[in-house]
């Protein structure tokens, strides 16, 4: 049997000072023998691990015979962002973790052969599929992130007529602000969204929903509307010192370097602090993301600073491990107290005590608790609070009969229907921060409801 084939990457000592993507892919000869490694199984139980429903045992049997052109086409069926899929989607704790090998040893590198068609496919330029007859009805999207991207592409191929509303000045969302380019190049992203646009979605920027029009004003125009509004609100620790210059949270400090492009000032026009020290709390990829962007910006020493052991962390493990070889320290049992500044408003320390591990809490982690005496001082001169994010409140203030929990995210079914008739959710903005996988799973799923509500309407 081939062992699994390993994918190149940039060496940790070069890449630590570049926004290059550390991860190269695997040549032609590499995806073969990787795709030859998939036993076919007659009951595959890779699919079931898949939120957008890849035919992938479909896919690998193209790879594995060379056929790349028809094996991208069968992912297109299903997935309308392969490229940005293969970078960032979990797949070792999805299709990946849910394959026959991983049983007695590696999986397939399902989510690296996906990103491979995808490159391979952009270099030859993507082909449109037949779209079918117009249907004439008129859907509105809010939001190009992953659930709008995967709806609206989704939508478009189902004869409807969508237009996405977008915030920003670039559409892509988290992929776009949130994700760094190392990690996901941003013309990767431009490069999909591209193609959802040649699917005939309509992309107006600069665009607020809750100001320039709310909800109840596009129902006027539309036929149904679906909410991928994301959940781009920061939390904060509640401590002393938050307030302190230096201090960011992960969405303005990723948002900064990323969209605005930060790390090529005075190039681009929007500036960022670039510390000595930086320590970064919390520990899922948005830390990791926000800690590896602090290093590229030349710091010297970045630490994560996480409540709980590493076993409890959030991030990927592939992301853990690239922050470890790049040098990047790891505070873990440890949890802040409060900032300290120097007396003219700037950060110089951060007060923090160590924690130990008790019973599980809701979430099934070891719900963790401080240890009395063990306060300690960590020099920082920029703080980075990574801790979780929260929908932004503007799209449910301005839209009556919208419900939401008490933690402000849209209260919709499993196939995204909201409580207000017509309107459809899905992704962050219904569940809360997560990853980019589900919320296209959910993008999905409404598109296929919105389609059924129109056909009755």
């Amino acid at each position: 049997m081939l062992g699994r084939q390993k994918m190149p990457e940039q060496d940790p000592a070069v890449r630590k000072s570049n926004f290059n993507e550390v991860a190269l892919g695997f040549t032609e000869e590499q995806a073969v023998k990787e795709a030859k490694r998939c036993l076919q199984c007659k009951k595959p139980s890779c699919m079931k691990g898949c939120p957008v429903e890849v035919k992938i045992p479909a896919f690998l049997d193209r790879v594995a015979k060379g056929d790349f052109d028809s094996a991208i086409k069968e992912i297109k069926v299903d997935n309308a962002l392969p490229a940005i899929c293969g970078r960032v989607c979990p797949q070792e704790t999805q299709c990946e973790q849910a394959c026959v090998l991983s049983k007695k040893g590696a999986s397939v590198s399902i989510g690296r052969l996906e990103r491979f068609l995808a490159d391979y496919e952009r270099k030859r330029g993507a082909e449109i599929p037949t779209l079918p007859k117009p249907t004439g009805k008129k859907v509105a999207v809010v939001g190009s992130g992953p659930a709008g991207l995967t709806a609206a592409a989704d939508l478009a191929k189902m004869g409807h007529s969508v237009t996405i509303f977008e915030a920003l000045h670039e559409a892509g969302g988290v992929l776009i602000y949130g994700i760094p380019e190392f990690r996901l190049p941003k013309d990767i992203v431009s490069a999909e969204v591209e193609y959802v646009k040649k699917l005939g979605v309509n992309v107006l920027l600069d665009s607020v929903i809750g100001k320039i029009d709310t909800v109840d004003e596009l129902l006027s125009e539309f036929d149904a509307v679906f909410l991928g509004t994301g959940a781009g609100l920061p939390a904060f620790l509640n401590i002393d010192g938050e307030n302190l210059n230096g201090v960011y949270s992960a969405n303005e400090f990723l948002t900064r370097v990323n969209l605005m492009k930060s790390y090529k000032f005075p190039e681009y026009d929007t500036p960022v602090k670039k510390g000595k020290r930086v320590v970064v709390v919390g520990g899922g990829n948005v830390a990791m993301d926000s800690a590896r962007c602090a290093l590229r910006l030349g710091a010297e020493e970045v630490t994560i600073v996480y409540r709980r052991g590493e076993e409890e962390m959030p991030a990927r493990a592939e992301e853990i491990e690239h922050a470890r070889e790049e040098g990047i320290k790891f505070r873990l049992l440890t949890n802040p107290v409060r900032i300290v500044g120097d007396g003219k408003n700037w950060v110089t320390h951060i007060e923090c005590i160590n924690m130990h591990l008790c019973e599980p809490d809701e979430s099934g982690r070891c719900k963790p608790a401080p240890t009395p005496g063990t306060e300690h001082m960590i020099e920082a001169d920029v703080v980075v609070i990574a801790v979780g994010t929260s929908p932004n409140p503007l799209v449910p203030r301005t839209t009556k009969g919208l419900e939401v929990s008490k933690h402000g995210t849209v209260i919709a079914k499993e196939d995204g229907a909201t409580t207000k008739e017509g309107v459809y959710a899905g992704g962050d903005a219904v569940t809360g921060s997560a990853t980019v996988i589900s919320a296209m799973g959910a993008g999905k799923k409404a598109a296929r409801a919105i389609d059924a509500y129109l056909k009755g309407k």
